[in-house]
């Protein structure tokens, strides 16, 4: 008994952060590259409107194309790694990407950018979840917080620094390097993939969810068409067709899936009290945040006419107060769990969101700045603290299936946030445009503090909910004594 009891102890101590750091990497340089991407190609637009001679509907698709393809294969992500194992299909999807990348800095016309981008997607959209479900698994229990704070860090930081990095390219260099600097990132790390990242076990899959792979990526993929063409217009026809045909969709897949002895995502999870809690509440953060993505440097352009480039460097701070408080209250999230930082987090993104509601066109840089480093210090404690909670709250066997399911459901709950904000926002500066007599630089300031103001309630109830939360207790999983044993996913690190 005192044997086991050493080895394990001394099978903890061996598996430090420094063991986990290489696959870590591998991960990290993967999502940086995808998250980039998902938001360095909107600065770039004009530019590629003038060099392809073509307008912006059409342009658009390559962003529509990119979404849509990540929306539809994310769900297929837990299938897959149980098919083929996690590291597989993680170095092929990174390849595919890098591929994408590389032939979409060949296009020669609008309709070969699309399709290149969407062969990005492909790829893309498995990189995320995969990589979230392998650190998991590798991770112990009591080092999750700290590990998942490292990896939430590209999650910060890509989406931020999109605008700032593209807008530096298009006016220094050319459009063609936002997707060729994928090159080497994608080289690297696919090496240090090979490398560092251990043969996970692979699973057993029965039969093959038919049902489930068809009806999933109809269903995410169509209602993340359908609310993106609803932030114009809810009642276009793509707007309509894509919520009634994803809906439909996504009604049949929750039925078959229940039914389902391996379902392509494991809904059942949502029978755990604490899971369900976790993810209402990570999708509330997730609209308040992304919809404020968008409308601040929509505000820094229109309003305080700034450049792309120097909208990008404003929201910098930001980035710095998330990166810097994300690992610290990953370590906090081992010692007190999810419940203290979400509500300080959310708070403090309740009042960054509640300053900038107070906007005007003459409003200072430094009262932006000081409104952006709340939100970035409330990203910063309480976003991985809720997703690494979410993913405790789930049974560790289900893990593989879960984060497909999570990221599935982010991707969904993003675009919904973009395209309810930016509807609202249009809507308030019609409003305002009457009540102003057509000045239009008061009527879109005043529109985005109303637009603000509503992010802000929403993360409020946030914060209301995290009273709620409760620390998910750690039990072993039946048949997975190894996958909880600390001493032997050391071994099995030591081996690659």
């Amino acid at each position: 008994m005192t044997t086991s009891t050493s080895a394990t102890v001394d099978g903890a101590k061996e598996f430090s952060i420094k063991t986990i750091i290489g696959p870590l990497m591998a991960v990290i340089l993967g999502m940086i590259m995808v998250i980039l991407d998902s938001t360095v190609v909107n600065v770039a637009l004009p530019t590629l409107e003038k060099y392809f001679n073509t307008d912006v509907a059409t342009m658009q698709w390559s962003i529509t194309g990119y979404t849509l393809a990540l929306s539809a294969v994310i769900p297929l992500a837990g299938w897959m790694i149980d098919r083929f194992g996690a590291k597989n299909v993680f170095l092929t999807t990174i390849a595919l990407f890098t591929i994408g990348s590389v032939l979409c800095t060949l296009a020669q016309t609008p309709e070969q950018l699309v399709i290149y981008r969407v062969l990005q997607g492909l790829g893309g959209g498995m990189v995320s979840p995969i990589g979230m479900a392998m650190i998991f698994r590798l991770a112990p229990p009591e080092k999750m917080g700290s590990v998942m704070g490292m990896l939430g860090i590209p999650m910060m930081l890509a989406p931020a620094s999109g605008p700032v990095l593209s807008g530096w390219l298009v006016e220094y260099a050319s459009w063609h390097w936002i997707f060729l600097i994928n090159l080497p990132i994608g080289i690297i790390a696919i090496l240090v993939g090979l490398k560092y990242i251990p043969k996970l076990d692979r699973k057993e899959v029965p039969a093959l969810d038919i049902l489930g792979i068809i009806l999933a990526p109809i269903a995410f993929a169509m209602l993340a068409y359908g609310v993106s063409e609803g932030g114009s217009d809810w009642s276009s026809t793509g707007a309509v067709t894509g919520l009634l045909v994803g809906g439909a969709a996504l009604l049949l897949f929750i039925f078959v899936e229940l039914r389902q002895k391996q379902p392509l995502l494991e809904l059942r999870v949502f029978g755990s009290s604490d899971f369900t809690r976790g993810i209402v509440i990570s999708w509330i953060m997730q609209i308040a945040l992304f919809g404020s993505f968008l409308l601040v440097p929509m505000y820094l352009q229109t309003v305080k006419a700034y450049s792309p480039l120097e909208s990008g460097l404003i929201l910098l701070p930001q980035v710095l107060a998330s990166g810097i408080l994300m690992p610290i209250g990953g370590k906090l999230f081992d010692k007190v769990g999810a419940r203290p930082l979400v509500m300080v987090g959310l708070s403090s993104i309740t009042l960054g969101l509640y300053l900038m509601s107070q906007i005007t066109a003459a409003t200072s840089l430094g009262f932006i700045i000081m409104a952006l480093v709340f939100m970035g210090a409330g990203m910063g404690l309480s976003m991985m603290s809720i997703n690494t909670h979410v993913l405790q709250a789930a049974p560790r066997r289900l893990v593989n299936r879960v984060t497909p399911l999570t990221t599935a459901a982010q991707q969904v709950m993003v675009s919904f946030a973009v395209a309810g904000l930016t509807g609202y926002f249009s809507s308030q500066v019609t409003e305002y445009m009457t009540e102003n007599k057509g000045d239009q630089l008061t009527s879109m300031a005043a529109a985005f503090g109303d637009t603000f103001f509503v992010s802000a309630c929403i993360a409020g109830a946030g914060v209301v909910l995290g009273l709620i939360l409760r620390k998910p207790k750690l039990k072993p999983e039946e048949g997975e004594a190894g996958a909880e044993d600390p001493s032997a996913k050391a071994s099995m690190m030591a081996g690659h």
